[in-house]
């Protein structure tokens, strides 16, 4: 049986932490005088008061968490706060019921940036800032668990990055904590950076702090219907084109840069340099795709085509979700293109999401052994990643992932088209909550459209979907089966 006494008490501290920061946007609402305070008051008090019974109650000194235990803290960590965040929508007075509360923060921790939400240019301060905070805390908890979690298990082919003098049988917990240290200042100093310069474009201070947390995370929620495309005139588009960028690269790398003062690891990282050849071809064909659809926004100029596209290509394939154009009008091309730009991703170890380009990498390179040995059974093909060898079992943890990835998007889809939904909004919008991406495509779901609209059961299967894909899918499916929990 898993260390249950440990793992309790991790939730229980994480649970009080997220307790402690509603009292955020309680303060908020109060500066801003918004009525909703009394919601994020009374939250934070129940939430820091059952995080901190939970934690005493299974109190250790020293917690030892070690592979069947982390398995089983980074499935239920994500649940357990999603269901405690969702509390201040439930007692805001926009009254959300259970599901869209659930809904809405549970893509707010993962992500994902689907919204049940309208009217945000109007909504009290203090929801919208709430939103930010779980995108934001979702984003450094994704990284923890992408850099000291997953590689010691094994999943998806993680352990591509498993860090130096790691082990499987080390004790899980103290390396989450030395990386959490570690990334913790890199992430806020990014997340600082990214606030000065939207505020540099002309946004308030308000808007710019909740972007800036929202899109180092690539989250995608906005503070405005509009979502970024109310803020292009000076060049916010721009600036979070540069930090969508910067979010869905390596963590690890940024610490080399910062601790070791390697700053050529950038060009060092084979999945940096295809990532950014990926976003630049990719891009470039939705300019054309713009251009050759005849839509009205191929019509301001080459310039604004190409902001238009660039900036919605990373936002997509990052999955951030932000948008600054209604993308459905720019012809099939355009509309198919994004569909498949929500299975690219961006780097292991970012808080980027989806399939993430070393599996493609890691994938390309076994074909082309098999291919290699196919006339010449007898023949040596090693294969290689980033100048070292690639162990059999990364690249059949990688393959496995690409068919359970795809596995549980047609699942989730065929799912959502029993309940009644066409075919368009049943595939994207499963494919948007498995990858984590947030918008779908079509009239409902599309970049200017909500998930309000969708019947609570959809809902349902589809924050299902997005925990699922946060936790690499892989990770969810070990918990679920009954060989795990016997001794």
């Amino acid at each position: 049986m898993p260390d249950l006494r440990s793992v309790l008490f991790v939730i229980g501290l994480m649970a009080s932490a997220m307790g402690l920061l509603m009292f955020v946007p309680m303060v908020v609402d109060l500066v801003y005088q918004d009525e909703s305070w009394q919601a994020f008051a009374i939250s934070g008090v129940v939430v820091t008061l059952i995080g901190g019974a939970l934690a005493t109650a299974t109190y250790s000194p020293k917690p030892d968490i070690r592979a069947r235990g982390a398995f089983v803290l980074t499935v239920f960590s994500w649940i357990v706060l999603a269901v405690l965040a969702s509390l201040p929508f439930l007692l805001d007075p926009v009254r959300l019921s259970f599901t869209d509360a659930l809904f809405e923060a549970t893509s707010g921790i993962t992500t994902t940036g689907a919204t049940v939400l309208t009217g945000l240019d109007d909504m009290p301060k203090g929801i919208l800032i709430w939103r930010a905070i779980l995108q934001w805390i979702g984003g450094i908890g994704i990284i923890v668990t992408a850099m000291a979690i997953l590689p010691m298990l094994g999943v998806g082919g993680m352990q591509l990055f498993r860090l130096e003098s790691s082990d499987v049988g080390e004790k899980i917990l103290p390396r989450a904590q030395s990386i959490a240290l570690s990334i913790a200042l890199i992430y806020l100093g990014l997340t600082v950076a990214c606030a000065v310069a939207y505020i540099w474009t002309g946004m308030s201070g308000f808007d710019a702090v909740a972007h800036a947390m929202t899109t180092i995370a690539t989250g995608g929620y906005s503070t405005s219907d509009a979502s970024m495309g109310g803020f292009m005139d000076n060049g916010a588009d721009i600036v979070g084109m540069i930090f969508m960028l910067l979010g869905a690269l390596p963590f690890g790398m940024y610490m080399l840069m910062v601790t070791r003062a390697q700053w050529d690891a950038p060009f060092r990282d084979p999945q940096v340099r295809a990532f950014l050849s990926v976003i630049t071809v990719l891009s470039l064909l939705i300019v054309v795709a713009l251009i050759t659809s005849g839509a009205p926004d191929s019509e301001l100029g080459l310039f604004h085509s190409l902001r238009l596209s660039a900036f919605n290509t990373i936002s997509i394939v990052t999955g951030t979700g932000f948008a600054t154009a209604d993308y459905m009008g720019w012809g099939t091309l355009a509309v198919g293109a994004f569909f498949f730009f929500m299975f690219v991703g961006g780097c292991a170890g970012s808080t980027a999401c989806s399939i993430k380009i070393f599996r493609y990498q890691v994938a390309m390179e076994a074909l082309r052994a098999y291919l290699f040995r196919m006339p010449r059974p007898h023949a040596i093909a090693p294969m290689r990643y980033g100048g070292r060898s690639l162990p059999d079992e990364v690249v059949y943890s990688v393959l496995g992932y690409f068919f359970l990835f795809f596995i549980t998007v047609t699942i989730t889809a065929a799912l959502l088209g029993a309940l009644g939904l066409d075919p368009v909004t049943a595939w994207s919008g499963a494919a948007s909550a498995v990858a984590n991406v947030g918008p779908g495509l079509g009239d409902i779901i599309g970049p200017s459209g909500t998930y309000q609209d969708l019947p609570s059961t959809a809902k349902w299967v589809l924050l299902t979907g997005m925990i699922v894909g946060r936790l690499e899918i892989v990770t969810a499916l070990v918990v679920m089966t009954p060989a795990f929990w016997r001794a």
